[in-house]
């Protein structure tokens, strides 16, 4: 039997205990009284799952069966590696830091001795090398950051002769897993950090939380470690567009956290946060209420330094920092209709009316529309994609002069806008003499244009700002293939304006050749319509740090020419697409239906 079956071997009294408990209610199961319904979001992952156990090492066991070992215990729910390390030898068996990173590899690493590994000085200890090779898809750093990689991967494992058995002395660093163990083991959690927003901030860009996708292990105590994780800080990409109200070096005074009974949890700190304010007390309660309700439903968060109770936040006032405070409503759609006028549709309709003001009336034909997150003013770009219009949606309203002229072209023109939360309208002009990012402030001042590093020579046709105004998802052209890249927008400045440009783009969709459209779909989820390698269009969620969502599969579509998604929490709403001129509707738990013949330029608020 081999050891991955030995593994599953090891949990099977687990299993029969739970099937004995299941016969056993049915025989006592009601068969009257009400009917309840079941939060799933409370049942904790721990109980969901059947839990994998290492196999220690085999006496005798030969150096390529035990490094094979040493790689399958590290797959383990065991909470601090115990049965790995009985593979290193004494010397590393401390030392050996499993979370400094994790290697994914597409499978499993081949094993095998390397050629020359036997020491030839007859004196010396025995040992061995034994050479780990695979294709590598991504790595997930010190801080749990995901970051596709696609590379050969090759590594050296040390062993030597301890006691009369091989142990290894050089491990690889951190774990080295295969993508089935990794989508086992790990889950991803959206830690929460406050917007570095800049001089000038104010109003509803203030106190906005934004979402800092991590990999943390599923089913080992996922609350405390997704705490744990929050208190080290932003990870490397967001740092510098993000702040934590925690004091510097700030750490949990006890080993593991729980909820009680009424879904509360109590956080007890160490003395660095003992001399808090009131006011930044409410900031790191609500960074902890939305961090920990990834994992589990959180009521209220109770921040305690030593014996004192520092301050306590509760669901209602946690929504005054909420991440989605300023993405716009959920259930409220629009786009182009036939005639290429705007018009809007909520969830619970099947026929979309005009808006009011000048872009729902009959005029010129118009060829994108953006709404802004308050739905009081409109973006248009002009049917030839050369002219931007802003006017209010409201009766009486002018969309007077254009406030943005492309030379490009037709086929260069100006991309479809978009609205961040503060205000602000984003558009990129795809003139191939003078290609742009441009932001108006508030929809109306002049066209700034902001740096961006990193195209190498390619050109943005297309932008989507994410609500908290620092993070933007730019689909980049290069000849015939385009890509999905994730730009974070820094806001240095003086004399109180902030000075904008965008930074580090990060691969978003590598296995996309082509992407066609992208919309927002929550704090660090992406709806994406591409195509990967000689293969069909398909649309599907993805994470901000380039891994699959896990969210359930769409219902197949192609001939997308457009894509929206709400990106507010909370309960689900539905999905637009242009298909072949058409707008189709995707409702939950249903198939794509067609809304509207001939439309274009599908858009939530945003």
């Amino acid at each position: 039997m081999s050891r991955r079956n030995d593994r599953w071997r090891a949990a099977l009294p687990a299993v029969a205990a739970v099937a004995g408990l299941l016969l056993a209610g049915c025989a006592s199961m009601p068969d009257s009284g009400e009917v309840h319904a079941v939060d799933s979001s409370q049942r904790a992952d721990a109980d969901s799952q059947v839990r994998v156990y290492g196999v220690p090492p085999r006496k005798g066991e030969q150096p390529t069966e035990l490094v094979k070992g040493f790689l399958e215990a590290t797959t383990s729910d065991d909470p601090d590696y115990a049965t790995a390390r009985m593979y290193l030898a004494k010397s590393v068996k401390r030392q050996w830091d499993p979370a400094a990173s994790t290697t994914v590899l597409a499978d499993m690493p081949q094993v095998q001795v390397e050629p020359g590994g036997r020491d030839r000085d007859p004196g010396a200890v025995p040992s061995r090398r034994v050479k780990l090779t695979g294709k590598q898809v991504a790595r997930v750093d010190v801080k749990h950051a995901y970051k596709p990689d696609d590379r050969t991967y090759e590594q050296s494992v040390h062993l030597t002769y301890e006691d009369g058995e091989w142990r290894i002395d050089v491990p690889p660093p951190g774990l080295v897993v295969g993508v089935p163990d990794f989508q086992r083991i790990y889950r991803s959690v959206n830690k929460y950090y406050f917007a570095e927003l800049g001089p000038g901030a104010a109003g509803k860009g203030r106190d906005v939380l934004v979402a800092d996708p991590v990999y943390l292990r599923k089913r080992i105590d996922t609350v405390t470690s997704a705490v744990k994780a929050l208190l080290d800080g932003p990870t490397t990409w967001l740092n510098p567009v993000a702040a934590t109200a925690f004091p510097p070096g700030t750490r949990l005074a006890a080993e593991r956290l729980s909820l009680d009974d009424s879904n509360n949890l109590k956080v007890r700190l160490d003395g660095k946060a003992a001399r808090v304010g009131e006011r930044q007390c409410q900031q790191m309660a609500a960074q902890l209420f939305y961090t920990a309700q990834e994992s589990a439903r959180v009521e209220s968060v109770t921040l305690q330094s030593g014996d004192e109770t520092l301050c306590s936040l509760k669901r209602d006032r946690a929504a005054d920092f909420g991440p989605d405070q300023t993405a716009g409503r959920p259930y409220r759609q629009y786009f182009l209709d036939s005639r290429r006028r705007v018009v809007e549709l909520a969830d619970a309709e099947d026929e979309a009316r005009r808006v009011a003001g000048p872009f729902g009336a009959d005029g010129p034909r118009l060829g994108s529309v953006a709404v802004d997150r308050d739905e009081r003013l409109a973006a248009v770009v002009s049917a030839n994609g050369q002219s931007l219009f802003v006017a209010g949606l409201e009766y009486g309203t002018q969309p007077g002069e254009a406030r943005l002229t492309s030379r490009g072209g037709a086929k260069a023109g100006l991309t479809t806008p978009s609205w961040d939360g503060l205000g602000d309208l984003w558009v990129a002009d795809q003139d191939p003499e003078h290609p742009r990012l441009l932001r108006l402030r508030e929809g109306k001042g002049a066209p700034e244009e902001v740096p961006v590093s990193g195209l190498d020579g390619g050109r943005i046709t297309g932008v989507r700002i994410a609500a908290d105004g620092v993070r933007i998802a730019l689909v980049v052209t290069k000849g015939d293939r385009s890509w999905l890249r994730l730009g974070r927008v820094e806001r240095q400045g003086h004399d109180g304006r902030p000075e904008l440009s965008v930074h580090d783009l990060r691969s978003v969709a590598p296995n996309f050749v082509h992407v066609d459209a992208v919309s927002w779909a929550g704090g660090s989820r992406l709806l994406v319509a591409g195509n990967e390698q000689g293969g069909l269009q398909q649309v599907e969620f993805i994470e901000t740090d380039g891994s699959l969502s896990g969210v359930s599969a769409l219902p197949g579509i192609t001939g997308v020419g457009g894509v929206a998604a709400p990106e507010g929490q909370g309960r689900a709403t539905a999905l637009l697409a242009e298909r072949d001129g058409d707008i189709v509707r995707l409702l939950p738990d249903t198939n794509w239906k067609p809304v509207a013949k001939d439309g274009a330029a599908p858009v939530y608020p945003g």
